[in-house]
C-alpha cells in the first residue's frame, strides 16, 4: 500500500527518513529516480540516511513503475521519493492508485518562482500539479508532518 509520494530534490535525508517514516509507519521506501542507480555516490549517501527497520529500493522511473504495476511492492506500507514533479507525475500516471503528493522540497532553478518555503516551481510544473489534481490526486505542501497541510493550487 502506498503511504506518500513525496517530491523533494535531496531525496532521502534526515527529515524524509525519520519525520515521515514513524508518522505514516512506513517499512519500505523506494527511491525512483534515475541517476541514483548509477550514481554510486548518490547511492552510498541515501544508504546512509535509511532508517533503522527500513527496507530501501533504488529504481529508475520505469523499474518503479514496472515493480508497482506488478503487485510486489503491495505488502510493504510503502513511501515513493523522487526528485521532481515530472518524475511523480509520470508515476502516477503510469499508476493511478497515487492519490496523494507530497511537495516536499524543491530548490531554485531557472525559471523558477518561490510558493512555499522550501518550494520553488516551473509554469511547466504548475501545469502538471493542476493535471494531476483535476485528475483526482491531492498534492499538498509540507516539510515535515506536523506542518499544516497546504493545498499545493492554493499556493499558486
Amino acid at each position: 500500500m502506498i503511504k506518500l509520494l513525496r517530491v523533494d530534490h535531496r531525496l532521502l535525508h534526515g527529515q524524509v527518513a525519520f519525520s515521515w517514516t514513524q508518522s505514516l509507519g512506513i517499512d519500505c521506501i523506494l527511491v525512483a529516480n534515475d541517476d541514483v542507480p548509477e550514481n554510486d555516490i548518490r547511492k552510498t549517501t541515501i544508504k546512509l540516511a535509511k532508517p533503522q527497520g527500513v527496507k530501501l529500493v533504488i529504481k529508475n522511473i520505469n523499474d518503479s513503475i514496472k515493480a508497482l504495476q506488478s503487485g510486489v511492492t503491495d505488502k510493504y506500507k510503502l513511501f515513493i521519493v523522487v526528485e521532481s514533479v515530472e518524475d511523480a507525475y509520470k508515476l502516477s500516471k503510469a499508476y493511478p492508485e497515487i492519490q496523494e503528493i507530497n511537495l516536499g522540497g524543491m530548490k531554485i532553478r531557472e525559471g523558477t518562482r518561490n510558493i512555499s518555503k522550501a518550494i520553488n516551481i516551473t509554469k511547466e510544473e504548475e501545469e502538471l500539479v493542476k493535471e494531476l489534481v483535476d485528475s483526482g490526486v491531492e498534492v499538498e505542501i509540507r516539510q515535515v508532518p506536523s506542518d499544516k497541510k497546504i493545498k499545493a493550487l492554493d499556493a499558486f
